[in-house]
């Protein structure tokens, strides 16, 4: 067994929850490397001017376009700034739209210490990144390990937080106390995680990477992606091995915690996304205080970029009533 697919425990409420494999189901964002064609251009964000800031003592990268009220996009892992190509042009029409990077994310550099690849320091750049940046509150707008990231930094900060959209957040410690969610998170360590991280240890990134894609998406999804897909995964893969090598990836997160998040929550999901997946969002719904729901027809976990338009409609009605 690889050696980073660890058996963690934490306490809660005299229970012990088996945390064996919540700290690298946000690798689910590979995803995010994706562009769109279906709607506005597959260069939006490509094209666009690069700005660099400083954050918690590293150069991030961001673009922006449009004015107005604060739209700020949270990409998940093997993705970056260009996860968002199938939203900057709607989402700009009435606001500002800022599209960043997260540390470990192309082209930002690899810093000297790559110690933690924790949500907790990716919340921490993000809030960090709002107040630099000066913009708050803003609309959060998040995707699996970026919606993750957007739940913790509306929990600590809420004052930086106007608006909340999460897209499959994997929450799993939600849903590890339970024996159907338990079995699922079981499943998506067999088939893809415990896979993914053996390849990364023999030294096989594109093995790594593409055995993760089919464990999620299905045998050959990875081969049936564009070659342009591939490669922006490709660039953002280091992220996706550390993940595989940090054992605190995620920290705990339970209704209690979603119950203290009292921002305007829209909660998205895919309808043929995987079923641990649409779990965490019925659980955050039965959690979080103030909180809708939608579902995109005909997506999976890569809603941003299979279903942009209809992603676009359903955030952009939310944003617009918040």
């Amino acid at each position: 067994m690889h050696e980073s697919i660890k058996f963690f425990g934490f306490c809660r409420g005299g229970r012990q929850v088996n945390q064996s494999h919540l700290f690298v189901i946000g690798v689910c964002a590979f995803l995010g490397a994706c562009s769109s064609d279906e709607t506005g251009s597959a260069t939006d964000a490509s094209s666009a001017q690069l700005t660099e800031i400083q954050v918690n003592g590293i150069t991030l990268h961001y673009i922006e376009r449009g004015q107005g009220d604060t739209v700020l996009l949270v990409h998940g892992t093997v993705g970056d700034y260009r996860t968002w190509d199938g939203q900057i042009e709607a989402f700009s029409r009435d606001h500002r739209v800022i599209s960043y990077s997260r540390r470990y994310h192309y082209p930002n550099e690899w810093p000297p210490t790559a110690s933690s690849f924790s949500a907790v320091i990716h919340a921490e750049d993000l809030a960090a990144l709002i107040q630099r940046l000066d913009v708050g509150p803003v609309h959060l707008v998040g995707h699996s390990f970026g919606a993750f990231i957007s739940l913790l930094v509306a929990r600590e900060n809420p004052e930086l937080v106007r608006s909340l959209t999460l897209g499959e957040p994997p929450v799993m410690s939600l849903v590890a106390t339970t024996p159907e969610g338990e079995a699922l998170v079981q499943e998506l360590v067999a088939t893809a995680i415990m896979p993914s991280a053996e390849a990364f240890q023999r030294g096989d990134v594109e093995e790594g990477v593409r055995t993760f894609a089919d464990g999620v998406l299905g045998a050959g999804a990875y081969e049936d992606l564009d070659s342009e897909i591939r490669a922006n995964m490709m660039q953002n893969a280091r992220e996706l091995e550390g993940a595989t090598m940090d054992g605190n990836l995620f920290p705990p997160f339970f209704c209690e915690d979603a119950a203290n998040v009292a921002v305007p929550t829209l909660l998205v999901h895919g309808e043929l996304s995987l079923r641990i997946l649409v779990l965490i969002q019925d659980m955050l719904e039965q959690c979080l205080p103030n909180q809708e729901r939608a579902m995109i027809p005909a997506a999976s976990h890569g809603l941003v970029w299979e279903s942009p338009a209809a992603f676009n409609e359903v955030v952009l009605a939310f944003i617009a009533t918040h």
